[in-house]
């Protein structure tokens, strides 16, 4: 038997404490304290409904999946194969790492494969004697400072134009000379003067042919602009300009024709990284240094990078393949043609990335230059055309403003209009490869204009993938077989008939 006092204290004590409690929270929420106990007692009877009819759920669901017998009866049911087009599965993501996982390995292979049989054959100081062969003669930057005479030029000219001093067709005959001059002088120097080294020559004469390219488009707008002042137009319609200008930065000011006839105006166009002149070019609103930077870095050292590739990779395949071309051995020449093809990609690869995405954008931001397509997604080309419309856009600009367009409207089919370009980017592959290696064997003329029936064939026979292999096909295989052409004669006429 219990003590039935202790009992009594223990009732006495819990009534104390349930007094507490519901004193200390009616202070604080006054009258609204019954209610909000109401209200609390409610939401845990419901939550407590809840969790008793989910458990009640999940028991009824296990034991019906014990009581399941389908999945033991079938397991099959009509479906496609991963691998196959009609399955639409589409994340090969795995894939794609194990073949760069393989590419990177063999790669790995083939530099320990050079170095183990050649040695480290980089040499800094040879680069430089690639450019200049006398260290006290500059000749190719004596080129470069002097195309200063041909913009002057130019700009005078057009200066005589806008006030009148000079017809319409004289300026004409007068631009025709300067752009003249500037095609052939540089070459005929280089022809003549032996101690401009190949790749010096190359080098300047690829300045005088982006200077020619320009000063053609600044010709043809102010001529436009000379056209609408003629209708009493007062400023150069937008639809004039290349599309990719939208809107001025807030700091700068429209220009009108005959305002842009400065130097300063002509030799931003020249610095500039496009062929297409605008009075207006679409502005940066500032310079953004941490850009800036990023894009010198990669510079520099896609700059070693491609150096160092071309000593340690490319120039033994090419010395190893002059014997099988000299003896015609088939076999073997299709074999360097193959070990070529890889470091030649490579290094084109690197080099668009280099100049097309480090080197014109850093000119761009330097100048706060707005428009920075320079390149479209030409990897995913389907057709060879659409490769030369998007990997060079620059170019493609201007080919399609003052070139395509004006072939059109004097009547020509475009057939014949992309056949004459495809005909004028022949002749300039061809200029700039002949003429500094003093030899004219016409394999990039010919490389060129094979494209016209390739784009067709590609064109009208293969679609999708098939197209996009086959234009990957043409670029890793056709640029090193011009490679090894133009070395070849050039051992030949060089080399072999010194030791001879």
């Amino acid at each position: 038997m219990g003590d039935p006092g202790a009992g009594l204290r223990r009732r006495a004590t819990f009534s104390a404490i349930r007094n507490q409690t519901e004193a200390g929270s009616g202070g604080s929420s006054g009258a609204c304290g019954p209610a909000g106990t109401a209200r609390s007692s409610s939401t845990d009877i419901t939550k407590q409904n809840g969790l008793h009819a989910s458990q009640a759920r999940s028991k009824h669901d296990k034991r019906k999946r014990r009581n399941d017998h389908s999945g033991r009866l079938s397991c099959h049911q009509q479906q496609e194969s991963l691998l196959s087009s009609s399955s639409g599965f589409i994340n090969y993501r795995g894939i794609l790492n194990w073949c760069v996982i393989l590419l990177v390995l063999s790669n790995a292979r083939l530099f320990l494969e050079n170095l183990l049989k050649y040695g480290i054959l980089v040499d800094p100081i040879q680069v430089i004697s690639l450019f200049v062969k006398d260290p006290y003669s500059w000749p190719a930057a004596c080129l470069v400072i002097v195309s200063n005479v041909f913009i002057l030029a130019a700009l005078y000219t057009e200066r005589q134009l806008s006030k009148g001093s000079l017809s319409e067709h004289a300026g004409l005959l007068v631009h025709s000379f300067n752009l003249s001059i500037i095609l052939s002088f540089p070459a005929v120097v280089i022809l003549l003067v032996p101690s401009i080294s190949p790749v010096g020559s190359a080098f300047a004469l690829g300045t005088y042919t982006v200077l020619l390219l320009k000063l053609y488009s600044y010709k043809d707008v102010n001529r436009w602009c000379r056209e609408l002042s003629s209708i009493k137009a007062k400023t150069l319609s937008r639809s004039l300009s290349c599309p990719s200008a939208q809107h001025l930065s807030g700091g700068d000011q429209k220009i009108c024709y005959p305002g842009n006839l400065t130097i300063r105006d002509l030799y931003y166009f020249v610095f500039a990284p496009t062929l297409c002149y605008e009075l207006n070019f679409p502005r940066s609103p500032k310079i953004r240094m941490s850009f800036l930077l990023r894009r010198l870095f990669e510079m520099l050292f896609l700059t070693q990078l491609l150096v160092g590739l071309t000593q340690q990779w490319m120039i033994p395949i090419i010395q190893s393949s002059m014997k099988p071309l000299e003896d015609m051995d088939l076999s073997r020449m299709m074999e360097r043609l193959l070990r070529l093809a890889v470091p030649n990609h490579l290094l084109w690869l690197i080099f668009f990335y280099w100049f097309f995405h480090s080197s014109l954008n850093f000119n761009a931001e330097l100048l706060r230059f707005g428009d920075r397509q320079f390149y479209k997604d030409w990897w995913n080309s389907e057709t060879v055309t659409y490769f030369w419309q998007n990997w060079n856009i620059p170019v493609h600009k201007w080919c399609l403003r003052h070139f395509y367009k004006p072939l059109l409207r004097k009547g020509f089919s475009k057939m014949a209009s992309q056949s004459a370009v495809f005909f004028l980017s022949a002749f300039f592959h061809e200029y700039l490869v002949s003429v500094p290696l003093r030899m004219f064997r016409l394999w990039a003329f010919m490389g060129m204009m094979a494209q016209l029936p390739l784009a067709w064939l590609v064109g009208h026979f293969l679609r999708g993938n098939y197209g996009n292999a086959a234009v990957w096909i043409s670029l890793i295989i056709g640029q090193p077989f011009a490679v090894l052409m133009y070395v070849h004669d050039y051992y030949v006429l060089h080399y072999r008939q010194e030791t001879g």
